[in-house]
């Protein structure tokens, strides 16, 4: 386990108490592509995907020991853990959302729309109504890197909801290269980012009680490469991954502050016994340290 000094860089006064261990541990090197960490209290532990070598893999909090969770993992990227303990799974390969029950066994969530195959299933969150929403972009077939190269049979990159009893709908089809996404604590508003818009940026939208979305203005704009996950915190901020670390920002759309990280961020969660300790894939590994605010608590 190697240190990393941790490095919060103030930008407004509302991030000046945001601050946390003085170092940061590198948990595991090694990989090509870290990224969609999600964390199990239950177990206490945390499975990130590792992309291009096709294989999840599992930090377990008790030993600090680092394990395949499960490869080949169909070239899964972004995971969530559902309200029931249970692995919420974007498998760019197979081109599907999945969920791996408690006993181990997989079942498939969605894999098409209107008879096509979805592109590459990217990000996932859940609502507590216990619909399922999800990026779609076209990074698993854009290569062979990262999946299996191949025509899109839909022709765009949309974002999709599966309502609890497995109907998918499109609730955002004007996005060039939808990514992460997250809801407020409330649930009243989805943000949702767009990697390929020049800058990068996340825009926000009101959800209403039927699950449709409304707005879409943009929130906040990348200073730094490009936005990948997000994630709230118990504050309300929104936080974001970009190339230089963790990016902060008010409700209001102002970024107040950064967490560098000396690798590109990917993606990262707030995990831990009291749900203040990020885990932050960058590049070929994985960051945690332990700050003084934890991510939002959603409704059951």
């Amino acid at each position: 386990m190697d240190l990393v000094k941790t490095d919060f860089e103030v930008l407004d006064e509302r991030f000046a108490r945001v601050n946390g261990d003085e170092w940061m541990q590198r948990l595991h090197t090694g990989c090509r592509w870290t990224e969609g960490p999600a964390y199990f209290p239950a177990g206490r532990y945390l499975v990130f995907s590792d992309i291009p070598n096709d294989r999840t893999l599992r930090w377990d909090e008790t030993t600090g020991r680092v394990g395949v969770f499960r490869q080949p993992s169909e070239y899964s990227n972004g995971h969530t853990v559902d309200r029931h303990g249970r692995l919420i799974s974007c498998e760019q390969g197979r081109r599907r959302v999945t969920r791996t029950e408690h006993d181990g066994t997989i079942t498939v969530l969605a894999s098409e729309f209107e008879g096509k195959r979805f592109n590459s299933p990217n990000d996932v969150v859940e609502h507590s109504d216990g619909s399922v929403w999800f990026t779609d972009p076209s990074y698993g077939i854009d290569s062979d890197y990262e999946g299996y190269q191949a025509e899109s049979e839909i022709g765009a990159c949309h974002v999709y909801r599966i309502s609890p009893s497995g109907d998918v709908r499109i609730v955002a089809d004007d996005f060039s290269r939808p990514n992460g996404l997250a809801f407020s604590a409330d649930e009243s508003l989805l943000y949702i980012v767009d990697t390929r818009q020049k800058p990068s940026h996340i825009r926000v939208f009101e959800v209403g009680p039927d699950g449709a979305l409304t707005g879409g203005s943009v929130f906040a704009t990348c200073d730094n490469g490009v936005f990948d996950g997000v994630r709230v915190d118990s504050e309300g901020r929104l936080w974001a991954a970009a190339h230089d670390g963790l990016h902060c920002f008010a409700a209001d759309g102002t970024r107040i502050g950064k967490l560098r990280i000396p690798e590109i961020c990917s993606n990262f969660t707030f995990g831990g016994p009291r749900g203040n300790d990020l885990f932050i894939t960058a590049s070929s590994s994985l960051y945690t340290l332990r700050v003084t605010v934890s991510g939002a608590r959603y409704p059951r």
